[in-house]
């Protein structure tokens, strides 16, 4: 079953209700109040019928001397025109009663079925007499019901009066059919008002589903409209379009991922194509005959060795990256990042003299990590200055606090590189152009290894470049929120400034 068609049988259901308990109310006051006033014209006839029948009439004797029930019913009758007059006596035996009934139209008369014996009378205002109301059919089925109003007498017996309910059937039948036709078509008319207001009501619904049909064809940047209006459904459109962004955003995602490892998979494959060459051309010449000529054959053996080295490298390179990338946690512990820049400077000068490099820094700078990889991320930045610039190229290593992040900075004083190639610098496997040629050969997975390992740590890092005038690459980490403490304490206080010269 459709939502619609829930909601229409709901709405149905609640106005059927509804009218049902509004009919029933109207019905039973109105029957309620009909049946008041006949019991008042009952009442209203009965001092008169209750002297007479009891010989009170006018102060005078009864007419048959004294045993009150003398006169006759059509007497009686003349008191209440069309109601049927009966009386009993204490053994609840009739003593008169009319010869036909009361008349109720048509020429015709009708009399009530009465109980053998009247009980359950309750005292009326009146001294006392006891009086009971009741409702009881006609003799004759299909004849109207009578009210039938029974009071006690003096002497023992009852004086019972009953008027039909012709009348009253009649009006509440009239009622009935009114309220029937009304009943019906307010129903009817609430169902189409129903129809159309579910209509209008699920039309954002009817959008959504466009909506989504759209997106599994393809159009992920379809977004699903009225998202702006304060209701349930503009909250939910809200709701999904956020959603739908997010799902967009996560393809977009996959589907660089995914272009990134196809790229990082070609990439890889060519850099370890080249020493796979050049090992087997070297194994070659070993097999034409090098291996019996002593200077062929140290040639072969150390380029086998060279190669071999450069490939060790290369998937050494890959496999941290690949370790980074899984998100597997690097050793955590206090790092001192001046000494550990000390000794990546140090190994720079041995490294490369002819590229002189200077350490700055203020006071101890304590960061949480790993110290081997930080190390590393130093001899990085200062190999990819030997490689990417001339020999006579100044390098300055600055150690310093920001806030609560430690910043290593590694400038250079070199050729400086274009916006296009300092954008790209941290891809994996690129390499600049020949404005900042390298002497050596390297896979071009430096820098990448770099922000890996910052990244790693919570960091980022960041290069600032232009042709002529020189690279400058910052790195930032979180330091050690006890050591950033301290430093608040010493307001910033310098606890000793570390120059070192090149040597």
């Amino acid at each position: 079953m459709s939502l619609r068609t829930r909601l229409l049988l709901a709405l149905g259901i609640v106005a059927l209700v509804a009218f049902v308990a509004a009919d029933l109310a109207t019905y039973s006051a109105l029957k309620s109040f009909l049946y008041g006033r006949v019991d008042q014209q009952l009442t209203a006839a009965h001092p008169g019928l209750a002297q007479t029948v009891q010989g009170v009439d006018n102060g005078g004797p009864p007419p048959d001397g004294g045993h009150g029930h003398g006169p006759g019913i059509e007497d009686l009758n003349r008191l209440l025109p069309g109601a049927y007059v009966e009386i009993r006596d204490a053994a609840n035996q009739v003593v008169q009663k009319p010869a036909g009934g009361a008349f109720i139209g048509a020429g015709r008369e009708a009399a009530p079925r009465l109980p053998a014996a009247i009980t359950g009378l309750k005292p009326s205002s009146e001294p006392g007499e006891s009086v009971r109301f009741l409702t009881v059919p006609s003799t004759v089925q299909g004849d109207p019901e009578f009210r039938v109003r029974a009071s006690t007498l003096t002497d023992g017996g009852q004086l019972i009066v009953a008027l039909p309910l012709n009348g009253v059937s009649g009006t509440l039948h009239r009622l009935f059919n009114i309220e029937l036709a009304v009943t019906g078509g307010a129903l009817l008319a609430a169902l189409l008002l129903g129809w159309w207001l579910v209509h209008v009501g699920l039309r954002p619904l009817r959008r959504i589903e466009d909506t989504a049909e759209a997106i599994a064809e393809g159009e992920l940047d379809r977004r699903v409209p009225g998202d702006t209006a304060r209701t349930e459904l503009g909250r939910l459109a809200r709701v999904l379009n956020t959603m739908l962004t997010r799902i967009q955003d996560a393809f977009a995602q996959r589907d660089a991922t995914e272009a990134r490892l196809r790229r990082f998979v070609a990439d890889a494959s060519h850099e370890l194509r080249t020493p796979v060459a050049a090992v087997g051309a070297y194994a070659e010449l070993f097999e034409r005959g090098a291996s019996e000529r002593p200077a062929d054959l140290a040639r072969v053996m150390a380029g086998i060795r060279t190669e071999t080295t450069r490939m060790g490298h290369l998937v050494d390179d890959l496999l941290l990256l690949a370790r980074l990338d899984q998100g597997r946690p690097l050793q955590r512990e206090p790092v001192e990042l001046v000494g550990v820049a000390a000794q990546a400077v140090d190994a720079a000068r041995a490294v490369g003299p002819e590229w002189p490099v200077q350490l700055e820094a203020r006071r101890p700078v304590e960061v949480e990590g790993d110290s081997g990889r930080l190390r590393q991320v130093l001899d990085n930045l200062l190999a990819n200055v030997r490689a990417h610039t001339p020999p006579g190229t100044s390098v300055v290593v600055r150690i310093d606090e920001d806030r609560d992040d430690a910043v290593i900075e590694v400038a250079d004083d070199g050729p400086g590189l274009a916006d296009g190639d300092a954008a790209r610098v941290f891809e994996r496997f690129y390499r600049v152009d020949a404005s900042r040629s390298r002497q050596s050969g390297g896979a071009g997975l430096g820098l990448s290894i770099v922000q890996a390992i910052v990244a790693a740590h919570g960091g980022g890092v960041s290069l600032t470049s232009a042709p002529g005038h020189g690279a400058t690459f910052t790195v930032t980490i979180p330091m050690v929120p006890a050591r950033t403490h301290a430093a608040a304490r010493h307001g910033g206080e310098d606890v000793g400034a570390v120059e070192s010269d090149p040597a």
